[in-house]
């Protein structure tokens, strides 16, 4: 039987953040380049998006491309950057077909032109959608974005439209890439690495944080379910005691 017939649906965290690690490493185990590994990582996602979409998860946020990765072998990136053409070519008409809604988060407009131009067509053939949001982070850094946040809050004292007294924890969560959207209560890791990667640093201030040793192209739909019923047998106090959530 499904995992999802044990989770509580009045538990089910809003926005769940995945960190999807470990294809290179399962290619390479395979006896494949790590571009296969990628690859295979594709139906994964779609995976934990039916999982996310099952279990009523409002946003799902996928770390797909740091702005870190770029140092990693030109073939795999080149790969890597045809293959995201070719998936977001691929799944936008049933993605949209399932009310999808696409995002991205990053620097989309220093991605290769045919990326961005792919993923500007999705965000906007989806945008009207009422179901999951599916965000990808592409091209991101955390603390860039926390740096453009800071430099776009900076420009606005200098130019008198803000005093100092004005910048609070709302006025930075709205400066960020994720404006509008709830921080993640869950972060989701793979591979077995214990790393948050510059990944939402802002937004996960309060999440909680799950790892799992299965690496990516292995995470499939009651791998979800699973941290999922994790997350909803602790207890999230925030700073106070049991007694005073309870």
């Amino acid at each position: 039987m499904s995992l999802i017939h044990q989770l509580n649906k009045d538990n089910i965290p809003q926005h769940v953040a995945v960190i999807m690690d470990g294809n290179g490493r399962w290619a390479k185990q395979k006896g494949q380049k790590r571009l296969y590994g990628h690859a295979m990582g594709v139906e994964s996602v779609r995976e934990v998006l039916k999982a996310a979409t099952e279990c009523g998860v409002k946003y799902l946020t996928l770390y797909a491309f740091s702005t870190e990765n770029w140092n990693r072998p030109k073939d795999e990136v080149e790969g890597l950057m045809t293959l995201l053409v070719e998936t977001i070519t691929k799944e936008v008409a049933e993605l949209d077909k399932n009310n999808v809604v696409v995002k991205t988060i990053g620097d989309i407009d220093h991605l290769p032109n045919n990326c961005g131009l792919e993923l500007k067509k999705a965000t906007a053939k989806t945008t009207n959608n009422t179901g999951i949001t599916l965000i990808l982070a592409l091209n991101y850094s955390g603390r860039t974005e926390l740096v453009s946040a800071f430099q776009s809050i900076a420009k606005k004292v200098k130019g008198n439209q803000l005093s100092i007294d004005e910048i609070n924890d709302k006025l930075i969560s709205d400066s960020l890439y994720t404006a509008n959207i709830p921080d993640p209560e869950l972060l989701i890791r793979t591979s077995g690495e214990f790393r948050i990667s510059n990944f939402l640093l802002w937004q996960i201030a309060y999440s909680e944080l799950y790892f799992t040793d299965k690496l990516w192209p292995d995470f499939k739909k009651e791998d979800f379910f699973k941290a999922i019923r994790d997350y909803q047998e602790r207890e999230r106090r925030f700073g106070m005691i049991s007694e005073q959530i309870k």
